[in-house]
């Protein structure tokens, strides 16, 4: 069995794939390692493409989009190895990667999930928006990173350079062990795309398993290459999906009083979307919400979220026990991880 698996999933990016897959292929340079690249269906000729240029670059092919969570679900059954890297087709990585990943695994065995240190293919010395130095949550589920709250994006100065235990790991660049994604059932594909490595994260560390960030280890994430970051439909997406997550994940006794509060807020952000005669945006909040109602009987709550959070058995780190949006606003749009980071537990 490989040691290793690279898995980019491919749809309509042969422009990435000519632009970063040489440079994966050059920097992931180990003899544990293999490249694997699932088409979802692509028209673009990515195919033709890889069969072409990269003949030792191992192709899955799908004859239509399975999305983000169906597509990684079914490629990843047909790979064998002990760890998977899910990596974006917009990314770049540099060199010596995989090593920091691969050295945490081994010396912290209660590692489920890692991701490297995300930096913006525009500019080096930014954070990237998806995932920055490690991702976290506020008490009732909206996202944010360690360089990245919200709108506010830093600049990369080192200042979060240090391996530390977080919420979630980026979709963009994450490294997994296959038996914990084979034990959690893979991507729940009732996300289809967008925050469903947050719903992952979750659930792994539900289990017990921790989530890290390396920065030892940097890769460089171009963002927005498949839905663009002021798509309504990628508004939908984060919307209903976020609801979903915390649904399915949050223990019995806050469940409510989170979806209330949601409510308001996401209520509060259609009215500005109405005020600012932004209609697809209106649209896109009201079509999250009347679809996650709608979801419901589908959705199948944690069973180790239902039974041993309630009792207080499972506790979650990386979590801000506040609203990291009043929180931001208050800062008039300015707050970074360093004015928070004593307030995560």
């Amino acid at each position: 069995m490989t040691s290793i698996a690279i898995v980019i999933l491919n749809w309509n990016g042969r422009h990435y794939l000519e632009r970063f897959l040489p440079i994966v292929e050059e920097r992931s340079n180990r003899q544990d390692t293999v490249i694997v690249v699932a088409d979802n269906g692509s028209t673009d000729l990515s195919v033709d493409y890889l069969k072409q240029h990269h003949p030792n670059v191992r192709l899955i092919e799908f004859d239509r989009n399975w999305g983000f969570t169906g597509g990684y679900n079914r490629a990843l059954e047909q790979v064998d190895a002990e760890y998977f890297v899910l990596l974006n087709s917009d990314v770049e990585v540099t060199e010596g990667w995989l090593d920091p990943l691969v050295a945490h695994f081994q010396n912290h065995s209660n590692t489920g999930i890692c991701m490297p240190k995300i930096l913006s293919a525009y500019n080096h010395q930014m954070f990237e928006y998806a995932g920055a130095s490690g991702g976290f949550i506020d008490f009732f589920g909206y996202p944010f990173c360690r360089g990245r709250i919200l709108t506010n994006i830093e600049e990369d100065r080192g200042q979060y350079n240090d391996s530390i235990e977080i919420f979630w790991a980026s979709g963009a660049a994450m490294m997994i062990s296959s038996s914990l994604y084979r034990q959690l059932g893979g991507f729940d594909e009732h996300f289809f795309a967008h925050m469903e490595e947050i719903d992952l994260c979750w659930r792994a560390k539900l289990t017990g398993n921790h989530v890290w960030v390396v920065p030892q280890s940097v890769v460089y994430h171009v963002g927005g290459g498949t839905l663009p970051n002021n798509s309504p439909q990628k508004l939908y997406f984060n919307f209903r999906n976020n609801l979903m997550m915390l649904y399915k994940n949050l223990p019995s006794n806050c469940l409510v009083p989170v979806l209330l509060t949601r409510m308001m807020f996401d209520g509060g952000s259609a009215i500005v979307y109405l005020l600012q005669l932004k209609f697809s945006y209106l649209r896109s909040v009201l079509k999250a919400h009347r679809d996650f109602w709608r979801s419901l009987l589908s959705l199948q709550r944690s069973s180790i979220s239902v039974e041993g959070n309630k009792r207080g058995k499972v506790r979650i780190s990386g979590v801000y026990r506040g609203s990291i949006v009043v929180r931001f606003f208050l800062s008039f749009k300015k707050l970074t991880y360093f004015k928070i980071g004593a307030d995560i537990t």
